[in-house]
């Protein structure tokens, strides 16, 4: 079950939403400047919601009149950006293993080996960040969140950055995390064709 029903207010700009959901894998779709990743960092734990309820896959994260505000660290998110966000001095493969750390490293759900072959970047292990393509760079940020062991997967825009030809290389590989890692899945996206084959239900922001 998934319950946004919030307030978020930043300066002049205020935005509620209220949404509640059984499905697993939701999108929240909008032009830029709706909120959309106003309405991540919320579920993230990087803004705080001025009134309501965060609840994700049953966990409840915020809730104002119950007093409950789970902090960042502990609300086991794996978050994707568009801009990829890895580490420039490291190459891949410590960049994957970044996620590895800490509390992650206990009993991980994601091992090395199998991240890697789910996203099919092996090949890229030992190659450095600076010479990859958008869509490499993104399946590695995919990786790196999920060896984070997360048990929320937030997806923030990760192909706007992409042309349609890597657009179209990336979207079965978030298919198959869909499918195969089977985690509750926040995706934030302005483009509807994309939504329709990653979510089992979409949302307007705006």
């Amino acid at each position: 079950m998934h319950v946004l029903d919030f307030t978020l207010r930043r300066g002049v700009f205020e935005r509620s939403v209220s949404i509640r959901s059984q499905q697993r894998v939701i999108a929240l779709v909008g032009d830029s400047g709706a909120g959309k990743t106003s309405l991540l960092h919320a579920i993230a734990g990087l803004l705080r919601p001025q009134r309501g309820r965060i609840e994700i896959g049953g966990r409840c994260l915020f809730d104002a009149q119950a007093g409950i505000d789970l902090p960042a660290h502990r609300r086991r998110i794996g978050y994707v950006f568009q801009d990829a966000r890895l580490f420039p001095h490291l190459d891949v493969r410590r960049n994957l293993l970044y996620g590895l750390r800490g509390e992650a490293r206990v009993a991980p759900r994601f091992q090395l080996q199998a991240i890697v072959e789910l996203l099919g970047i092996g090949a890229l292990l030992p190659r450095s960040t600076a010479g990859l393509s958008g869509g490499e760079m993104q399946r590695v940020a995919l990786g790196r969140a999920l060896l984070s062991q997360p048990q929320i997967l937030l997806l923030d825009e990760p192909l706007s950055m992409l042309d349609m030809n890597r657009r179209d290389e990336l979207l079965p590989y978030l298919q198959r995390v869909r499918d195969e890692v089977a985690l509750p899945m926040i995706y934030v996206s302005h483009y509807p064709d994309e939504v329709r084959r990653i979510a089992d239900e979409v949302h307007i922001v705006g």
